[in-house]
């Protein structure tokens, strides 16, 4: 069975975002090897994702109009101010006490946590489990930075620099391979 229009706009709009966001992800560490060729491969990998996401949505786009939903548009913007009110006041606290090197783990934290309000609100309920996932890539950046000289950015940014590329490229894949009666 084919995927709908909707789901293609929706599966390309996730690939779209969520590439740009793991390149973001993915040049927080600190490029020094061993890290820095799987950071680079990570980052120019999550940009072409987010162009084929962006030719998923501009096909899907051509197809015809997907019926917009205001109430939905509003409870995302609300859930994606919430998010960067929280992670920019945690930020800044974070600096002031001068514990800088942790504020990738507290922006990880934020970010998953956004998930499990938009998984309903974006009809995706994997993104809770997502959500979970980019929260242990917080602890273990968190772990890390407490109980080793690993900085706590090296860990968090770069798995959630994966997970968020995975969960990209599964969203094009869902589009391509789609279960009859789905």
């Amino acid at each position: 069975m084919k995927a709908s229009l909707a789901e293609r706009r929706q599966a390309g709009l996730t690939a779209l975002y969520l590439g740009v966001f793991g390149m973001i992800w993915f040049s927080v560490p600190d490029s020094r090897p061993p890290l820095g060729t799987y950071l680079v491969v990570g980052s120019l990998t999550s940009i072409l994702v987010a162009g084929i996401g962006a030719l998923v949505v501009l096909r899907a786009h051509r197809e015809g109009p997907v019926e917009r939903n205001t109430t939905t548009d509003r409870r995302y913007l609300v859930i994606f101010a919430g998010e960067l009110a929280a992670a920019g006041f945690g930020a800044v606290l974070l600096a002031v006490v001068h514990q800088s090197e942790y504020i990738p783990v507290l922006v990880g934290a934020v970010v998953g946590l956004h998930f499990v309000p938009l998984a309903p609100v974006l009809r995706d309920p994997a993104l809770r489990v997502l959500g979970g996932a980019v929260c242990l890539a917080a602890l273990a950046g968190l772990i890390a930075g407490l109980v080793s000289d690993v900085p706590p950015a090296r860990v968090t940014a770069s798995g959630i620099g994966v997970l968020l590329l995975g969960y990209a490229i599964g969203a094009l894949i869902r589009i391509v391979v789609r279960r009859p009666g789905r």
